[in-house]
């Protein structure tokens, strides 16, 4: 069964998530509006200030999809870029109320919910900070420069999957 899209002349939308006053929790919201600012044919951005379940309409009826948003492991120094797909998220997939779930959560009821309007993949872009706390439209300066990495990491994903889905691909 061939999956059902919305008629659209892309078929990748760059989510960047965050908040543009929460200091560093901006970086996602600041790398979509990069990638948006090179024009590229076929692809969306947006940029939002939602989580969990609130994520799934602003990816539906796309191929593909890359998520770009801040993460604090405190493992990594501020800046580190890091690349994930869904399948590395499957030990954090958990059950929670409708007002507390994660991304990967979220995706796999995406998954269940309606399946044919779901993206056939979706990557993550994830940008480690220091400071999600300080009100601030400034973010640190480490993660300032983070966002030029986290552009070419967006690159790369969208290369990547406009080559995996190339109709002369091995099976």
């Amino acid at each position: 069964m061939e999956k059902e899209f919305c008629a659209r002349d892309t078929d990748l939308v760059v989510v960047g998530l965050g908040s543009p006053i929460m200091c560093d929790d901006a970086v996602g919201l600041r790398v979509s509006e990069e990638i948006q600012r090179m024009n590229l044919p076929g692809v969306d951005c947006r940029q939002e200030a939602i989580g969990g379940l609130d994520i799934l309409p602003a990816i539906h009826g796309y191929e593909f999809a890359i998520i770009v948003d801040a993460i604090q492991t405190m493992q990594y120094e501020p800046g580190t870029v890091m690349l994930f797909k869904e399948s590395d998220f499957e030990e954090v997939v958990a059950g929670a109320s409708c007002h507390d779930v994660n991304l990967p959560t979220a995706m796999k009821i995406g998954r269940q919910m309606d399946p044919d309007i779901m993206p056939k993949e979706v990557r993550f872009v994830a940008i480690e900070v220091q400071d999600i706390r300080t009100m601030s439209e400034t973010m640190t300066p480490a993660v300032e420069e983070a966002v030029d990495s986290g552009r070419s990491a967006v690159l790369h994903l969208i290369d990547e999957l406009r080559k995996t889905d190339s109709p002369d691909r091995s099976p």
